[in-house]
């Protein structure tokens, strides 16, 4: 959405622009729906209420009203095949609530309730209700377009396409001047370690996961249950609800049983790396599920902690050593299979305080002695870390961002595509 102050004052300069017109006239037809002048010369003052330059040439202005037609053509092809295809749903209330999220930020930005009303019968609207009215119309159009492309995506229709080393190159010149600089940057390796529950903690929670299961497949309240006894704080406090989610979004031994449950059932307690889950499906649809869990923690005692730091101890010394065991072996036998080994480039500002600490007291590659995460906490981890690259702060070079063009063009080419074959489909008359 466009910001309050500029959506309004360009309202106002678009609708002087469009009055010193002596008539509005069609510039172009898309299907069946025009495209009216007016349309456009409100776009090119939205443009420039945000700061972008408009050309003084008559040339210029020419060439800047037929790319805005061109984006207006485009949107308006979207918009109708998102129309016609069934599965595309834009409700009123999500319009309501952009509709109102908006007029809420402006009507903050004035300092009084007059001010914000002169404000609007300058930009000729009649009332308030007109100009939401105004709102909610762009506001689903622009809803329509969008969900067209993630439909697309999600049906695999619109796969990036790989731009050439010439096309990226191009991109970058054209922004490179809107590129923030690179920030400090550090690489490293990791061990995280875990304490782990002992037998008899881990026996304690199996028995209180199948109790509850016994009571939960005999009516018992789910997501009473989920909030007084789940591990998972994020989603019990939420009745222990996880959304839909497809495959590949959690652990096998979890998704193992979800994806052959149905609607309703109640699994057995399920063991992972976390403990033990109590799955609920309420809903499915393909390759897509909608459900709940409980998840059922084994207690880590001061005992299995302070082995825990042994144990990280010991493998900090064995990389320490001279031509000492090497780090995918140790990852392998020691490491939170939850935890990522190889971490690069990584922002130091974006690090956990805990990293940041003996990263910034030691600016030498190499071991750091070990850290602890969540110190204070009831389930601490402690991190053997391996320093391999600081980047310092600095202009951010092409090679920098390659990855990160490489992936934007790939996903504009891919729509350019889509909107070249819809072109390609539909009657367009444009007579600008």
């Amino acid at each position: 959405m466009k910001s309050g102050i500029a959506l309004l004052a360009g309202c106002l300069l678009a609708t002087a622009a469009v009055a010193q017109q002596p008539v509005d006239r069609i510039v172009a037809i898309v299907g069946t729906r025009p495209i009216l002048a007016s349309q456009v010369e409100e776009e090119m003052v939205q443009a420039q209420a945000q700061g972008q330059p408009v050309p003084s040439d008559s040339a210029g202005r020419v060439a800047m009203r037929r790319s805005i037609l061109d984006r207006l053509v485009e949107l308006e092809l979207l918009v109708q095949q998102a129309q016609r295809d069934t599965s595309i749903k834009i409700t009123d209330q999500e319009v309501l609530d952009q509709v109102e999220q908006t007029y809420q930020n402006v009507h903050k930005q004035f300092a009084s309730e007059v001010e914000f009303r002169e404000q609007i019968k300058q930009a000729h609207f009649g009332s308030v209700e007109e100009w939401r009215r105004w709102l909610a119309d762009e506001q689903r159009r622009q809803l329509y377009a969008q969900r067209l492309i993630e439909a697309q995506r999600q049906k695999g229709k619109l796969k990036p396409i790989p731009p050439t080393d010439a096309q990226m190159h191009e991109f970058w010149e054209q922004n490179k001047a809107q590129q923030a600089r690179r920030p400090a940057t550090v690489g490293f390796r990791q061990i995280v370690i875990p304490p782990m529950p002992d037998s008899a903690a881990k026996r304690r929670a199996y028995q209180l996961a199948e109790s509850l299961v016994v009571q939960l497949r005999h009516g018992g309240d789910f997501a009473a249950a989920a909030k007084r006894f789940s591990g998972d704080s994020a989603s019990a406090a939420q009745g222990g609800e996880l959304g839909w989610f497809r495959r590949g979004v959690m652990v096998k031994e979890f998704e193992d049983w979800a994806f052959h449950m149905k609607p309703g059932e109640i699994s057995d307690p399920v063991e992972t790396a976390f403990g033990f889950h109590i799955i609920n499906i309420e809903r499915t649809q393909p390759a897509e599920v909608l459900g709940r869990h409980i998840l059922i923690m084994p207690d880590i005692s001061p005992d299995q902690i302070a082995k825990a730091r042994t144990l990280a101890d010991s493998v900090h010394g064995a990389l320490a050593q001279t031509g000492g065991a090497a780090f995918d072996v140790l990852a392998k036998a020691h490491a939170d299979p939850q935890e990522p080994k190889i971490v690069e480039d990584v922002p130091f500002d974006k690090l956990p305080p805990e990293y940041q600490g003996p990263i910034a007291a030691d600016t030498a590659l190499g071991l750091k002695p070990v850290i602890t995460l969540g110190a204070d906490s009831p389930r601490p981890k402690f991190v053997v870390l391996d320093v391999t690259s600081r980047h310092a702060e600095g202009e951010l070079s092409f090679d920098d961002v390659k990855l990160n063009i490489r992936q934007t063009l790939g996903d504009q080419l891919a729509i350019r595509h889509f909107i070249d074959q819809l072109k390609r489909q539909t009657y367009i008359d444009i007579r600008l």
